[in-house]
């Protein structure tokens, strides 16, 4: 059985194309099987896995409308032409193209139009370990049936005021879908994204979230990253295009024991892992930290990653 996970948020520009697909990149590096499925009528999601949405013969579109199936619909992400580049795993790519913005005005007439998704999911369900839905940034009919095949909802979000408005209205949502609709919907968490702890009001946001949704909210932090803002132009996520950026280095949050004259004490701590081209790690260091967090924040996506990787795969 997959772990079908939706990517939303109804603000436009919180990093949720960002998310999807460097984590979907993420997860195809450590063995899963993934696809990504593309609801934004933008198709961001589809052009940033190597895909040209302009050239589609078969969407997501055809799917919602049940002229096509999944199988005949998907297609593989592709990568540059650089050797290492070449290397990373794949995904499976259900695209979007601008056809899909039409999708919403001819589902609302339709039987069954919020689980469309759902039940072409359930044919490919064995198929995948992770299926990972970009939703478009609003309350649509779109994102809907995205939610109503959800596991789970991962909420990207800037560290701003309008956001936290914002936020209010999806959670709202997220209720009324698991209350009639879909029961197994549940918010796997909040991820800050384009954070900068420079900025006073980020890290006043940040801990008010962190005051309301508890241990919702992730540890890992996505700071703000030119590489990783450059990525999708190429298109490739951020950990396809640049391994060793500052948005894509693997950063791991532990805790840390140290004896001293047979008394164990526990420190929390980090290693910094720094990943080359291929994929290895080229070098680490270990930090205790005696006082307070030593950094702060911890990023980034090496870290969520894992963060999936260990909650729901090993």
């Amino acid at each position: 059985m997959s772990h079908i996970f939706c990517v939303a948020n109804q603000k436009g520009g919180v990093g949720k194309t960002t998310t999807t697909v460097n984590l979907a990149a993420g997860l195809a590096a450590v063995g899963q099987r993934v696809l990504m499925v593309d609801l934004d009528p933008q198709g961001n999601a589809t052009m940033s896995s190597g895909v040209d949405k302009r050239k589609l013969l078969l969407s997501v579109y055809d799917v919602l409308l049940e002229t096509a199936t999944i199988t005949e619909a998907r297609i593989p992400s592709r990568w540059g032409s650089e050797p290492a580049q070449q290397k990373m795993p794949s995904y499976d790519v259900l695209g979007a193209s601008r056809a899909l913005a039409g999708a919403e005005v001819e589902l609302v007439g339709l039987e069954r139009r919020e689980n469309r998704l759902k039940q072409a999911l359930a044919a490919v369900d064995a198929e995948y370990d992770f299926v990972l839905i970009d939703c478009p940034p609003s309350l649509s009919m779109l994102t809907l049936n995205g939610l109503c095949c959800a596991h789970g909802v991962i909420v990207p979000m800037q560290c701003e005021y309008f956001a936290l408005e914002g936020l209010t209205d999806l959670v709202n949502t997220i209720k009324q879908v698991h209350a009639n609709l879909n029961r197994d919907l549940k918010i796997i968490g909040l991820l800050r994204v384009m954070f900068d702890p420079r900025i006073t009001l980020q890290q006043q946001v940040s801990e008010q979230l962190k005051n309301h949704f508890g241990d919702k909210v992730f540890n890992t932090l996505i700071p703000r990253n030119v590489r990783l803002a450059e990525a999708p132009s190429y298109g490739m996520p951020g950990v396809v295009f640049d391994p060793a950026a500052k948005g894509s280095q693997a950063f791991v949050e532990l805790r840390m024991g140290l004896k001293i004259k047979g008394i164990e004490f526990i420190y929390p701590g980090v290693t910094r892992l720094h990943l080359g081209v291929d994929g290895r790690i080229g070098d680490h260091r270990d930090y205790f930290d005696f006082v307070g967090p030593t950094f702060e924040p911890v990023p980034v996506i090496g870290g969520f990653v894992r963060w999936v990787y260990r909650r729901f795969v090993a």
